[in-house]
């Protein structure tokens, strides 16, 4: 028995990374001298990130009970991090709360310096997982902002700053559009429609698989078939399953009720898919902690699989993520009493919207996907194996390296795009 489920693909993209400790950098210290201090913590800043994306992940699932759901908490934890950067007093304090960072063991420079090396690790030349990330700031010339901010924009988050006239909305929605499209390789062509009302300011991430992380051993197309994926207790809908056998990490998990299958990419990455029991997709996605995927990762082991099967999809999703993250902490920041007196002078800022959509392609060869988020500022007012993942199922994009999960999600309907 499939417990009460949305007849659709529910994917959430997940974090991590790579650092923690906080309050406002210090005057006198450069964001290259602060780089050079104490080792940063990979772990605890993997651990916040990781808290954060599951946080996410429920509040989504919850507010979109019949929709698909795809999301990067890692690309929405490095814009509002980056966002931090500007905030003084209770709305810094709010914005690396809501992050899951513990600000009596974390300072704010730990932090910073975590997603500068988790940006570094990324970008590296030699990174096999081909992934793309990167900020930039769209920035009106009638805004001064302050050098300090600028600088550790530039230091910390490698932020681009772009000139921008938004009293021409369709002009400035354009170019937004424009570079997004470039940066995401077409993957994501629309971040705003031609009537958005764009502010005073906005600062933007983006994530992209360069050449999509390829699959260690393949599907053959050839192998691939229609087959019943069953979304609910009363529904089932046709899908293209790709199979293949092979050894592989495996678990089960008889504690949770769930099986879980790790498929290697040829970079020092994964895929961790877990298929509930029937009936036990809510019970496990209670148990969503950063915890029960450390015990997960501790107890796969290489077993043999007979016959995989693993259902074809592409998925998209947007979201305004205002009220979603004020449920979890972070509400100054759209108020009045939002203070960002660290990025600029001439006004008093609050964040009108954040933006966020993300698109993720499961295939033969392997696995692509991009995602944005933009900040939206304005002035304020034993036997033979057989795994068949046919019913709806979680799975996890891993990179070894960082320790970060790239994505997290759910599949309850694989032919809904």
């Amino acid at each position: 028995m499939v417990a009460e489920m949305s007849p659709h693909l529910a994917l959430g993209l997940l974090v991590a990374g790579l650092c923690s400790s906080v309050h406002c950098l210090p005057e006198n210290v450069t964001p290259e001298e602060q780089h050079k201090g104490a080792p940063v913590d990979d772990h605890s800043l993997a651990s916040s990130n990781t808290d954060f994306a599951f946080s996410l992940y429920k509040q989504l699932a919850l507010k979109n009970p019949s929709k698909n759901v795809i999301f990067s908490p890692l690309s929405i934890s490095i814009a509002l991090a980056f966002l931090s950067l500007g905030a003084r007093g209770p709305t810094l304090t709010e914005i690396l709360e809501g992050l899951k960072f513990n600000l009596t063991e974390t300072p704010e420079t730990e932090i910073h310096q975590g997603f500068q090396h988790l940006l570094q690790t990324f970008n590296q030349p030699n990174n096999q997982l081909q992934l793309s990330v990167g900020n930039a700031m769209f920035v009106p010339e009638e805004l001064k902002l302050l050098d300090k901010f600028r600088k550790d924009a530039e230091a910390f988050y490698a932020s681009e700053v772009l000139s921008i006239n938004f009293k021409d909305s369709k002009a400035a929605v354009k170019l937004i559009n424009e570079y997004v499209k470039n940066k995401t390789h077409g993957k994501i062509e629309k971040l705003f429609s031609d009537h958005d009302q764009l502010t005073n300011l906005i600062l933007l991430n983006y994530i992209f698989f360069k050449g999509g992380c390829l699959w260690k051993t393949p599907f053959d197309p050839h192998r691939t078939y229609d087959s019943e994926f069953h979304v609910s207790e009363n529904k089932t809908v046709e899908v293209p399953m790709m199979t293949l056998g092979l050894e592989t990490p495996y678990f089960r998990d008889e504690e949770l009720g769930c099986t879980l299958v790790e498929l290697m990419y040829t970079s020092n990455d994964s895929a961790l898919f877990i298929l509930p029991d029937e009936g036990k997709m809510q019970d496990l996605e209670a148990k969503l902690i950063p915890e029960t995927l450390t015990r997960w990762r501790d107890s796969l082991q290489p077993r043999h699989i007979d016959k995989l099967s693993l259902p074809r999809f592409s998925i998209s999703s947007d979201y305004q993520l205002k009220d979603i993250l004020s449920q979890l902490g972070m509400k100054k920041i759209f108020t009045n009493d939002a203070d960002f007196s660290g990025i600029t002078n001439d006004h008093k800022l609050a964040v009108s919207q954040v933006v966020h959509k993300a698109v993720l392609d499961v295939g033969e060869e392997g696995t692509e996907g991009a995602a944005v988020t933009a900040v939206r500022m304005m002035t304020s007012s034993l036997h033979a194996l057989t795994v068949s993942f046919h019913r709806p199922f979680l799975i996890s994009i891993f990179c070894k390296d960082t320790q970060s999960i790239i994505f997290l999600g759910k599949v309850t309907n694989p032919k809904e795009a």
